[in-house]
């Protein structure tokens, strides 16, 4: 079958690839309908994620048709319309149980590589690399879905294929960062990043009451999209005096939580980004925190900061006696979105959330490189590249 691949750095390809088989009782063989790019995909493009082999397939964020399923598969059949959690747990061990989805003991069956870079493993997740259990990802006719029934999630006929592609991983994670912040009524946030993380965290953050949410980026059509589909307010930090304008419209005092979705090639203005994409290029720190830093400095004292985006390793100048000092609390996590999948899919279908003015470019899988191209390189206004494997 044909599948965009992981060829090498800067290098994505459309090659033939082994249809996936059954190969545990809890499987499932689904037909995939939809496949997003996700920015966390560009660190795999640009080398900066361990442990991608040249034909590794592409893709976290997919929905589509039940194809097949394994004997043990008790809540779905064949012909169900489905969206799966970009994470693979299994529902069982202490942390799922927990409620701790991402930080499952069995979804990651290659644990060595990530116990080697912070401690312990952590879950798996589809296409992104053999240090996150080398499982297949989703730019591709056919995907197996390992723990089917903690994994995969029935879609309510009211809610089209293009809004619930956005309940595999860009919502869910918005809502793991909003929840786990502690967004309480009455709070303001600040999100960094514009993307469709961004704008699904500053979307979670409304739903559970703040009564004002920032987002901080520098594409207008992405700040449009938010003002226009998420409902937030937005400021240009290339235009706009960031921690000026945050301490304006809290009276001084800063947000109460801060949001970080953006990751570890984020951008800046300043002279900082030069000095931390020179030492991210030459090894030495795997991360570039510019959003991280700031929100640290933004946040109001006693407040919140989350981390959302995607950091792999190490990291310079990092204002440690800001988080001291300040009594900030500290947080990040990879999403949990087995706990939130189902509150999302009920949201989407009261129209409470809506995701698919992120697909903004729609293709086929023989377009995966342009799309790529297009998506990294923000060009035309490519929020998302979602491919379409059926065309």
């Amino acid at each position: 079958m044909k599948a965009v691949t992981w060829r090498g750095i800067n290098e994505i390809g459309v090659e033939d690839v082994p249809e996936p088989t059954i190969i545990n009782d809890h499987d499932l063989i689904l037909e995939v309908g939809l496949s997003a790019t996700c920015g966390s995909d560009l660190h795999l493009v640009g080398g900066y994620i361990p442990a991608m082999r040249a034909g590794d397939v592409l893709g976290h964020e997919f929905m589509g048709t039940v194809a097949e399923v394994g004997a043990g598969v008790t809540r779905h059949q064949v012909g169900d319309r489905v969206v799966v959690v970009s994470f693979t747990s299994c529902g069982r061990c202490w942390y799922c149980k927990e409620g701790l989805f991402s930080l499952c003991d069995n979804g990651n069956p290659n644990p060595g590589i990530t116990e080697a870079l912070w401690g312990q493993s952590i879950g798996g997740c589809y296409g992104y690399s053999h240090a996150m259990g080398g499982w297949a990802g989703s730019h591709a006719r056919y995907i197996r879905v390992p723990y089917a029934d903690q994994g995969a999630f029935a879609i309510p006929d009211g809610v089209s294929d293009e809004r619930a592609l956005f309940a595999s991983d860009a919502a869910p994670t918005g809502w793991t960062g909003a929840h786990q912040a502690g967004v309480r009524p009455g709070d303001v946030v600040a999100v960094w990043g514009a993307g469709g993380v961004g704008q699904m965290a500053a979307r979670a953050s409304m739903v559970m009451g703040a009564e004002r949410v920032v987002v901080i980026d520098r594409y207008a059509n992405r700040l449009e999209q938010v003002r226009t589909h998420i409902g937030a307010e937005t400021l240009d930090y290339e235009r706009e005096d960031v921690l000026g304008e945050l301490r304006e419209l809290t009276g001084g005092r800063g947000p109460d939580v801060c949001i970080e979705a953006v990751g570890m090639e984020a951008h800046s203005p300043g002279p900082q980004h030069l000095y931390d994409q020179v030492k991210q290029q030459a090894r030495l720190q795997t991360d570039r925190p510019t959003a991280v830093r700031e929100a640290i400095y933004a946040c109001r004292k006693g407040g919140t900061v989350f981390t959302l985006g995607v950091f792999a390793g190490f990291v310079d100048k990092f204002p440690l006696g800001a988080i001291m000092n300040k009594a900030l609390t500290l947080r990040g996590a990879q999403q949990h979105g087995h706990r939130y999948i189902p509150d999302i899919l009920e949201l989407m279908s009261r129209d409470e959330v809506r995701t698919e003015h992120l697909a903004t470019h729609v293709m086929s899988l023989d377009d995966g490189p342009k799309g790529y191209q297009m998506f990294k390189e923000k060009e035309d206004g490519c929020v998302r590249a979602v491919f379409r494997p059926g065309d």
